[in-house]
């Protein structure tokens, strides 16, 4: 199989593709270049390719966030903004990476950074697949728990907000907002927000 079939082959499974998943099979990132200028690849992001017919997404940047740091979990004013829970747009991508790692380096697309214990880090965590690529988000319910963990960070009529439209919009499992309230150590604050909306 030649270079540029191999390239669109692993293109096609992946969705999405940077240097590292062709180097892998020892083609040189230059060819990624190559491809883009005749048109058979299409740059969406810094370093982040497709296939021209692929139709660009608005999220774009999750996407280029789960390709270069694969411990990040989409978060708070991003994870609203993919459900569609928030009328605040981000700026920047909101994530949480596990306490004790590594900060990412990165200086595109802007990060907003929150660290959390394991078992904060590992509860909710969904897998959307967005243009073929794998973007680990948390859920609805985890989302508006952390919102009211993080309501000095990013304000507490944002995770109000947030709370309201889940509610209504039937978006989160009641069932599971009480338990990632507890596990995020809000039960007390989140309570009387919950009783005025049900």
């Amino acid at each position: 199989m030649d270079r540029k079939t191999q390239v669109l082959k692993i293109t096609k499974a992946k969705g999405i593709i940077k240097a590292s998943d062709i180097e892998a099979k020892g083609i040189s990132r230059s060819y990624l270049y190559a491809l883009n200028k005749t048109g058979l690849l299409q740059k969406v992001a810094r370093g982040l390719y497709t296939l021209p017919d692929t139709h660009a997404t608005e999220h774009v940047t999750l996407i280029e966030i789960a390709k270069r740091i694969p411990n990040a979990i989409i978060c708070l004013i991003s994870a609203l903004s993919y459900y569609d829970l928030t009328t605040q747009l981000p700026h920047e991508v909101w994530i949480t990476i596990p306490r004790g790692a590594w900060r990412p380096k990165t200086d595109y697309p802007a990060l907003n950074l929150t660290y959390a214990s394991k078992e904060i880090y590992s509860y909710g965590v969904l897998e959307h697949k967005i243009n073929g690529v794998s973007v680990k988000i948390y859920s609805p319910a985890k989302t508006i728990a952390d919102c009211f963990k993080f309501r000095n960070k990013i304000g507490l009529d944002v995770a109000i907000e947030a709370l309201r439209n889940g509610w209504e919009t039937k978006k989160i499992d009641m069932d599971e907002l009480v338990k990632a309230a507890k596990i995020c150590k809000v039960s007390k604050i989140i309570r009387p927000y919950l009783e005025a909306i049900i």
